[in-house]
């Protein structure tokens, strides 16, 4: 696993010396603004194995979850806690916007409320304006995701927008995968089975 993490910092590291190079006003390089986008159950433990293997140059670190989950907000704090023990200046925001599908919710009510949590997103996004977003399947993902496009086309802000499927996903995408493949900047796969059938992706094992 930690080989595994290790293989995905090097495109996510390599992302914002471009970005901060371009920024770069003086001796000092300026941390990286991360927007994260967690989900209830396993994406939420996913993403924060991913995050611990993150450097303090990704800060502040803003979470945005679904207003009905009620199990991520917990392991946030737990796992900022801890990191602020290594990391003193440690920064990070929590926010909600409604969830854009539930379970088994059908595809033309999904319509519905994935515009309704829209509405909240795009002025959120607007102001935390994020350098890079990090996210792995959770349905909150998709609104958060194409406001941040949104904005990008507007001329706005630009943020580079990762997208690391779900380990259990092993032959196909999750619905979120299958819609963020064609906006994503970066899309990243734990199995060998879904590089074939999706060539953008970058495969790199098993890293969490």
């Amino acid at each position: 696993p930690w080989l595994g993490a290790a293989a995905l910092l090097l495109p996510l590291l390599l992302i914002p010396a471009a970005l901060l190079a371009r920024r770069q006003r003086g001796p000092r390089t300026p941390p990286l603004s991360l927007l994260v986008v967690a989900g209830s159950g396993g994406h939420t433990t996913e993403i924060l194995r991913l995050l611990s293997c993150l450097s303090e140059s990704y800060s502040p670190r803003h979470y945005i979850l679904a207003d009905s989950d009620k199990m991520s907000e917990a392991k946030i704090y737990s796992f900022e806690q801890k990191r602020a023990e290594t990391f003193s200046n440690s920064q990070f925001t929590l926010d909600r916007i409604p969830r854009s599908r539930e379970v088994r919710q059908s595809w033309t009510s999904s319509v519905v409320t994935t515009l309704y949590s829209m509405l909240y997103s795009l002025p959120l996004t607007y102001k935390l304006k994020p350098d890079l977003i990090l996210c792995n399947g959770p349905g909150t993902c998709v609104p958060v995701c194409i406001c941040a496009l949104l904005l990008g086309l507007l001329g706005l802000k630009r943020a580079i927008i990762v997208y690391v499927e779900s380990i259990c996903r092993v032959e196909t995408l999750s619905l979120s995968g299958k819609i963020l493949y064609y906006f994503s900047d970066y899309f990243i796969v734990q199995w060998p089975a879904l590089k074939e059938k999706y060539p953008k992706s970058v495969y790199l094992g098993r890293i969490v």
